[in-house]
């Protein structure tokens, strides 16, 4: 009687050879897989990107369109600003920066057009005290730097010089970015009411 062999367990299809093969290709699947849930990790793990800075300066000078209009294109020509608005009405301006350092630049930026605005304080960033003024009773102060692009700006500008205690006068005309003012009267006073009214201003030496 001739006996035949049983076949082994996995010899066939199925069997070891084929096991050998399916382990070996799970394996691999492992190995790929893997750099995707690590980088799948890594990113859960980034950090949220830093929200915009929204700004809103109010007391803006901007007696005209033409103000208005001036204002929007300083603030659109700084880096990492964006989404500028003016409303002449309101005397407002409002943008979003990338960062504290963007709206700060946009600040400086105004100012150095001879535009200042009230910011709402505590935020990082603030127009650059820079006037140069010393505190004390003046007969007669000059002003220079300040935004004068028309005869209503020398409107506001007189409205806002004519509540400092002593000011007698000035020669300001339009387009003309420096002005004497006379009387007697506290020089920082007159600085900070400028300032409050939309101008940034310089003392010219």
């Amino acid at each position: 009687m001739k006996l035949v062999a049983a076949p082994t367990r996995g010899s066939g299809p199925g069997g070891p050879a084929d096991g050998s093969a399916h382990t070996q290709k799970k394996r691999s699947m492992t190995r790929c897989t893997r750099p995707a849930a690590l980088a799948a990790l890594a990113i859960w793990s980034l950090p949220a990107p830093a929200a915009d800075t929204a700004v809103e300066l109010k007391r803006v000078h901007m007696c005209c369109e033409g103000c208005a209009k001036e204002v929007v294109k300083i603030l659109r020509g700084v880096g990492g600003v964006g989404g500028v608005t003016a409303d002449r009405e309101a005397a407002t301006a409002k943008f979003t920066a990338a960062d504290a350092k963007a709206a700060q630049k946009a600040l400086d930026a105004l100012a150095a057009g001879g535009f200042h605005g009230d910011t709402g304080g505590g935020k990082g960033f603030a127009f650059p005290d820079d006037s140069g003024v010393k505190p004390g009773q003046v007969k007669s102060f000059t002003v220079t730097g300040f935004h004068n692009s028309c005869g209503g700006c020398v409107k506001s500008f007189r409205e806002a010089i004519k509540g400092v205690q002593g000011v007698a006068g000035d020669n300001a005309k339009a387009k003309v970015a420096t002005a004497e003012v006379t009387g007697d009267f506290d020089a920082a006073d007159l600085i900070k009411a400028l300032n409050k009214a939309g101008f940034h201003v310089k003392v010219k030496d």
